[in-house]
């Protein structure tokens, strides 16, 4: 009832005068009634006398009434509907009649507008969005044949201010976030439609309404305290510190005005459009401010994220996005030059930025007010980021691989001053904790800025020694100072050596390694990385962070195998690092490896318990389980691949790549009982087995067949007879040791390989075999059978006898 009887036919009477206004002027031009002056004269004094029969009922107007009804109240739709009248007889005058000249009409539209938004601190926002509409609207309706973009952004940065000012004195925030939308359109407009256009007056523009948020409205303004007694039972509980910085008040006012400053200065550098000249400088301008608005206080967030995300994609604009847009579309490449900036351009832009950033960031770290740690952080963070990301595009994109002294200067001395940040904040607040979030993000930002300057100064296999001495060198510094950061940047500097080792695993490039084995780039290339941090690991064995401790562990476990790994690789291929499918005596040095690691670890976790080297150890032994399954037994059989065994019988290829890891498997599964659980355990000893088993197989086939097992040559009967005999004998001495060992999982093992000779007696040697070797096979195989009968006989019947005089005993 209240909206229907008391807003609607206040609204609609409104509109009604509006259009009795017109339709009154309309009539008397059709019927020749008046003169076009006499219209206008009489149609202004209409628009008049509606303000003022507005002002007239708003001074007798109830103070009840006025409160209740903000948004309708008669007085300012009387008001609105003068201001209508009145902006379309200054139109009539300008576009029908010619009576007044374009700068007399813009003149008159702005004042109307500009008076229509000074009567809205009198009647409410809603009159404050229209004159702002007539705002917009009037640069649309008086256009001269010269465009003049300095008349038209001095308008709308004055019609903006007033609306802001008017916001500001009622705390609207509807209207600004309107006002702010609007200017962005027309600067969108203006740079996509205007061949070419001119950026400072849109800068100009800008830079007012940047100033105007951060400084003006919403400024200062905090939260609306809730009015006492309000809180219900069930309300939300109060919002936690990230989300009060997330959710600043008036936030639509900020974020709308940050919007449309990042599109409008990304717009300005971006090849679709054609400017004056390049905007470079206003592009930096814009981001500049933006920031510098964000950094003033936590209500400005969103500007420094904005500003930050500007700078870092306007700086792939002016490297990349070039080629990109040339790529795609092949015309772009014949353009004109602003499609592609000189790189000394998109150099020096990357680094002004990255300077400005580092800066305001140690601005806003500096006056931190105590209750601004979330807001501290955030600008730690983006100090630390930015600058990372903006000079390794640059270097990247425009700087030299070979030696680049800008951009090391310039990275080198960002670095240095992050670090100095970093000391300045623990100094600050000295065994508090406070800075270690603050600290550890520019500690390693400080990293990633060495890592560029390193780059840019050195190559190759130096280049790799410097990253792994300079992440130790942070960990060292753990004797100097207890940052709690300092040993996730060693982790840090493992992590881009190990991306450099995937871009280029020869460290130094194909043509430059060489084909000595062991001693050449890349001993030092793997091995220094892994004996540093060996040694770190070793020093920080007592840190209080344990996840760091774990992850330090795991990366020198790592690096030890990966060199180990790639100077096996390197000496088996005779100088060659590719993709080719090893042999099996290399994929028998890798098993013996990770055989070799899982027991260090066992070893390691039992002086020194860790997660990383108790399922570290495991997960190697599963892998090299996996990896004989697949390669020793099938992929690099020899059986199947056909590569040769060599000329000695017994040290031969199947010393290494059977014999020995059976060996290891053994030993490896009797050092784990009691350390790791049973099947686990059991596994590695079906896996000694199996290679065993395999050993056993082919050097009977080696015996009768040569150094080329391979399947092609088919089975002697002499040699289909001593498989049988070989099995049996392998089966009963695996019986023999687990009876020693009392290792069940051992006379399964032999279960098993006596039943594989049982079923090969019968199902080959039954139908192979001739004459006298068929009859020796069965007799041999039923000897062997009632032998391991009477063994278990003897060993049962020992066990019951055992257990009864145990039991008359008790």
């Amino acid at each position: 009832e209240s909206r229907i009887g008391g807003r609607w036919p206040v609204w609609v009477g409104g509109l009604a005068l509006a259009l009795g206004g017109y339709f009154l002027v309309q009539y008397s031009i059709e019927a020749g009634l008046l003169s076009p002056a006499v219209r206008l004269t009489l149609a202004a004094v209409f628009g008049l006398a509606l303000g003022v029969a507005g002002e007239v009922i708003r001074r007798r107007d109830v103070p009840a009434i006025a409160d209740r009804f903000r948004n309708a109240m008669i007085p300012g739709v009387l008001t609105a509907a003068g201001a209508v009248t009145l902006f379309g007889v200054v139109y009539a005058a300008y576009g029908i009649y010619d009576f007044i000249g374009t700068g007399a009409a813009f003149v008159l539209l702005a004042l109307v507008s500009l008076a229509t938004v000074g009567l809205s601190l009198l009647h409410g926002q809603a009159l404050a969005g229209l004159g702002l509409l007539a705002s917009l609207l009037t640069p649309l309706f008086v256009s001269s044949g010269e465009p003049r973009p300095w008349v038209l952004f001095g308008f709308l940065a004055v019609a903006w201010l007033a609306t802001l000012a008017a916001s500001r004195l009622r705390r609207w925030s509807v209207v600004p976030t309107l006002a702010n939308a609007g200017l962005g359109l027309w600067g969108l407009a203006y740079v996509a439609l205007a061949t070419p256009f001119e950026a400072p007056p849109v800068t100009f523009a800008l830079l007012v309404m940047i100033a105007g948020v951060a400084l003006i409205w919403p400024g200062r303004a905090e939260r609306t305290a809730e009015p006492s007694g309000t809180t219900q039972i069930g309300a939300a509980s109060e919002p936690g510190a990230w989300e009060r910085l997330f959710t600043p008040p008036y936030l639509a006012i900020s974020i709308s005005a940050a919007i449309v400053a990042t599109v409008l200065a990304l717009l300005f550098i971006s090849p679709a459009v054609d400017a004056a000249r390049f905007p470079v400088s206003d592009f930096v301008v814009i981001v500049v401010a933006l920031a510098a608005a964000g950094s003033l206080r936590p209500a400005a967030i969103y500007a420094a994220l904005l500003a930050a995300f500007g700078a870092v994609a306007g700086t792939w604009s002016l490297t990349a996005l070039s080629g990109v847009l040339a790529y795609l579309d092949p015309s772009f490449a014949g353009s004109p030059p602003e499609i592609v900036v000189p790189g000394r351009t998109a150099m020096l832009t990357a680094m002004t930025l990255s300077a400005l950033f580092i800066l305001l960031g140690g601005f806003v770290l500096a006056r931190r007010p105590a209750g601004d740690r979330q807001f501290a952080a955030l600008w730690a963070g983006i100090a630390a980021v930015v600058p990372n990301a903006l000079l390794a595009m640059s270097f990247v994109l425009t700087g030299s691989f070979a030696f680049d002294l800008p951009h090391g200067l310039a990275a080198f001395a960002g670095g240095i001053f992050l670090l100095g940040l970093v000391e300045w904040l623990y100094r600050r607040s000295p065994g508090a904790g406070d800075a270690d979030v603050d600290g550890g993000l520019l500690a390693l930002g400080s990293f990633g800025l060495f890592v560029i300057g390193l780059h840019a100064w050195t190559d190759g296999l130096v280049t790799t020694l410097a990253v792994a001495l300079l992440g130790a060198g942070y960990s060292f510094a753990t004797r100097l100072r207890s940052w709690p950061v300092l040993p996730w940047v060693t982790v840090a500097g493992a992590v881009v050596i190990l991306a450099r080792i995937a871009w280029e695993p020869t460290i130094v490039g194909p043509g430059n390694l060489g084909t000595t084995p062991v001693f050449n780039a890349l001993l030092p290339g793997y091995g220094i990385p892994a004996l540093l941090l060996v040694v770190l690991a070793y020093l920080l064995r007592a840190w209080p962070d344990l996840r760091v401790r774990n992850l330090l562990q795991a990366l020198a476990s790592l690096f030890v195998l990966l060199t180990l790994a790639i100077l096996v690789r390197h000496a088996m291929n005779r100088g060659v690092l590719d993709s080719s499918v090893p042999t099996l005596g290399e994929q028998a040095i890798y098993t013996l490896l990770a055989i070799g690691a899982s027991g260090i670890f066992m070893t390691l976790d039992g002086r020194s318990p860790s997660p990383v080297f108790r399922y570290g150890g495991m997960a190697l032994g599963v892998l090299s389980m996996l990896s004989v399954l697949g390669a020793h037994l099938v992929g690099l059989n020899p059986y199947f691949s056909g590569e040769l065994l060599g000329s000695l019988p017994f040290f031969d290829l199947l010393l290494i790549g059977y014999l020995l890891p059976a060996i290891g498997y053994f030993g490896l599964a009797w050092y784990a009982r009691g350390r790791r659980p049973l099947p686990y355990v059991v596994a590695l000893a079906v896996s000694g087995a199996i290679l065993a088993f395999a050993w056993t197989t082919l050097s009977v086939r080696r015996f009768w067949q040569g150094q080329n097992v391979a399947d092609w040559k088919g089975f002697l009967q002499g040699e289909t007879y001593t498989y049988s005999v070989v099995w049996l004998v392998l089966g009963v001495l695996l019986l023999v040791a687990g009876s020693r060992l009392d290792a069940k999982s051992i006379r399964i093992a032999s279960a098993v390989l006596v039943f594989v000779a049982v079923l090969k007696v019968f199902l080959v040697d039954m139908s192979n075999l001739e004459g006298f070797l068929r009859a020796l096979s069965f007799i041999g195989l039923g000897a062997v059978l009632i032998g391991i009968g009477l063994f278990y006989q003897k060993i049962l019947s020992g066990s019951a006898s055992n257990a009864g005089e145990g039991a008359r005993r008790a």
